[in-house]
């Protein structure tokens, strides 16, 4: 609305009457009797190659949406080479004999359709969409996909850089950590229970990838569903041009292993030290998809936490305030699915948290739901069915995973009915049966140092770091020891790195050593533009490495950084302005006892090519954080000896692995001296570090 016509209108709108407006309802309005789901009608047919064609007609619309599933989810990645599965479904519209990837983009975008595939846990799905006027091209094209993908080297370490880069970036947010330390707890070595890693995705060869396409996208016993203003003899005649000469069938489920069975319920405590908020996950396996004791388990879970009314969210957050929200869910999958309730908040409150999760697990199972709330999830669940099957893509989606999880052809016509047929009674005996209360997994993330000793007192604990190592709880508190450094490792030279975020070029490092009489100078310059980092630091050393003088400098999103330290007597002294999350920078003075040895942040990667570094061996580092004010211990492990390939060449060496700063930190420091930074790699982060010259 104008500026003039909205000056004129709003006074009429202040000057209307209030006795005109009707009065707001003190009550809500009377639920009326269910009405039956207008769902389209069935049509399924099975294709001479062993594919099954299901048909969702709607006129409706001038649409047609395409799904093609084949047996071929994330459960099938080999051992060792987790991530194929999506790796080959990135792949898949990356190019055919006859189109390359852009020219398959452009011929579907061209007619306002998509193209693309996707991998869950059980299933690989090609889907495209678009007008029913270009059914023939959708079927074209999705045919010419699944039939003769080239899988294109360049496309592969493509997808293989950016499925890295993903991965960096889910390993530093604590909920994914938990989450995918939940998966292995709970279904062990089962491949439910597999995770990707970095060294999954690099083991992947084109050879893995047109092996896996080639034993299990095959026509024998895939679903194609076709949604939308089509007619069944036209689905026919397209889908038969398609993929009529197409023939085989997927190769035979592997066999594998149960998930473990438990015996009693426990906490696995995810080390990450400094973190201020602490993530939960609890919960265990059910049962398979086709158990009718699902819908009296889906009420049950959804008043557990199913959303912004039901009582997690309302306690833990609303009466509480520990979180922003808090949630349970049921999961399905082709084979035995599971529950779990999930938690993030601050560190401070996190046992006080889990141990209001258990009292709410325990009064869904033994306390009759009342009728308020029955109702309302009722209510909830069957009125936002008809929601989820409005367009032809959801209706395709929603009859896809219906048929691939066996559900039954009358599951969605009486899905609702079945929901609101639950009773409180039904409900608390499904919570008995699906929540086991003496044998929960339960999975904590967060800063162990704080909470090890408050999670004792509810359950058993064990104690792992990130990737899953185990950890004695006595190295929760570790003590420095005083190293004796190689100078003969410290000589001048001049090293450049390239920062790679997301496998592009986003800035760089160089660093210099000069070493003249008395000193060595460390000079180092770091810059990511698209990070809004700009830093310049310099520090000052005695021929022992000992510190006498650290400053820094730059900008860090738009907030200034300085320091300006000096080391003598057994205390640092000086000003700092660092960062902050409210985006105002915070200064304060300095003046603090240090331990002998202690080492500046800004000069780390120097004291690392000085370790006398061996195989096997650990360092337990004082380094004193300049942006904090703070001495922190820095933990040090060779974890062994790598081929490390880089722009500047091809180095064997060292794998060191530093915890006890904000993240952990992979660095490789070459074998040979004098030592060089090779490649610098922080866990969690999408910026990595390599030597260029």
């Amino acid at each position: 609305m104008r500026p003039r016509l909205l000056s004129i209108v709003a006074p009429l709108l202040v000057s209307a009457p209030l006795a005109a407006q009707e009065p707001f309802p003190t009550s809500p309005p009377v639920a009326v009797r269910l009405r039956p789901v207008q769902f389209p009608p069935f049509r399924e047919v099975a294709l001479p190659n062993g594919m099954t064609l299901l048909l969702v007609e709607n006129h409706e619309q001038p649409t047609l949406s395409l799904s093609l599933s084949f047996r071929a989810g994330t459960y099938y990645d080999p051992p060792g080479k987790e991530g194929l599965s999506a790796m080959v479904a990135e792949l898949l519209t990356k190019g055919t004999p006859t189109r390359d990837a852009e020219q398959l983009a452009a011929e579907i975008e061209g007619v306002g359709g998509t193209i693309s595939a996707s991998s869950g846990d059980d299933f690989l799905t090609i889907s495209t969409d678009g007008l029913s006027d270009h059914a023939d091209l959708a079927f074209a094209l999705l045919g010419d996909v699944a039939r003769r993908a080239t899988f294109p080297d360049p496309e592969l370490e493509l997808a293989r850089t950016r499925f890295l880069s993903a991965l960096a970036v889910e390993l530093s947010q604590a909920e994914n950590v938990a989450t995918r330390a939940f998966q292995r707890e709970v279904y062990g070595r089962n491949p439910y229970g597999r995770n990707t890693s970095a060294e999954s995705f690099k083991a992947i060869t084109r050879t893995d990838v047109v092996n896996f396409a080639g034993r299990r996208i095959r026509p024998g016993g895939a679903l194609l569903v076709v949604a939308g203003e089509i007619t069944l003899p036209k689905a026919q005649e397209l889908a038969n041009r398609a993929f009529g000469t197409w023939s085989g069938a997927a190769a035979a489920t592997p066999a594998a292993l149960a998930p473990p069975t438990k015996r009693s319920t426990d906490i696995l405590l995810v080390n990450r030290p400094g973190s201020v908020q602490a993530n939960i996950v609890i919960g265990n396996t059910t049962f398979l998809p086709t158990d009718t004791g699902y819908y009296p388990a889906r009420i049950a879970t959804h008043v557990l936490g199913g959303g912004s009314d039901s009582r997690l969210f309302t306690i833990l957050r609303e009466q509480k305030s520990w979180t922003y929200g808090s949630y349970a869910a049921l999961r399905r999958y082709r084979g035995l699915g599971y529950w779990n309730a999930t938690f993030e908040g601050r560190t401070e409150v996190a046992d006080s948290a889990l141990a209001e999760l258990l009292h709410q697990i325990d009064r869904v199972r033994t306390e009759l739901i009342p009728d308020s709330e029955l109702t309302a999830a009722k209510g909830f669940l069957v009125g936002s069915f008809p929601l989820t099957i409005e367009t032809p893509r959801q209706i395709a989606q929603v009859v896809t995973s219906a048929r691939l999880l066996g559900l039954g052809s009358d599951y969605l016509q009486r899905y609702r009915d079945r929901l609101a047929a639950v009773s409180a009674t039904r409900a608390r005996a499904a919570a008995q049966r699906t929540y086991k209360r003496t044998a929960l997994t339960i999975v904590v993330v967060g800063d162990a140092k704080v909470l090890y000793d408050k999670l004792k007192a509810i359950a058993p604990v064990r104690l792992v770091d990130i990737a899953g190592n185990a950890l004695d709880p006595a190295d929760l508190n570790p003590t420095a020891a005083a190293v004796v450094f190689d100078p003969t490792q410290v000589v001048a030279q001049r090293d450049s790195l390239q920062a790679l975020v997301q496998g592009n070029v986003a800035g760089s490092q160089v660093y210099s050593i000069d070493v003249a009489g008395d000193s060595i100078v460390y000079s180092e310059v770091t810059t990511i533009a698209m990070a809004g980092l700009q830093q310049r630091s310099t520090v000052v050393l005695n021929p022992d490495l000992t510190m006498r003088r650290s400053d820094q400098t730059g900008t860090v999103q738009g907030q200034q950084t300085t320091t300006h330290l000096d080391y003598s007597g057994g205390r640092v002294k000086g000003s700092a302005m660092a960062p902050q999350p409210s985006g105002t920078p915070k200064s304060f003075t300095i003046d603090t006892a240090l331990a002998a040895g202690t080492i500046d942040d800004n000069a780390l990667q120097l004291a690392l090519l000085a370790l006398p570094l061996e195989r096997g061996k650990m360092f337990n580092l004082n380094v004193f954080s300049s942006g904090e004010g703070t001495t922190k211990i820095v933990n040090v492990k060779v974890a062994g000896v790598e081929q490390v390939q880089v722009p500047a060449g091809t180095f064997p060496a060292f794998r060191l692995e530093l915890s006890g700063m904000q993240l952990p930190v992979v660095m490789y420091v070459s074998q040979q001296g004098p030592r060089r930074l090779i490649r610098i790699a922080p866990t969690g982060a999408p910026v990595v570090f390599e030597l260029v010259k």
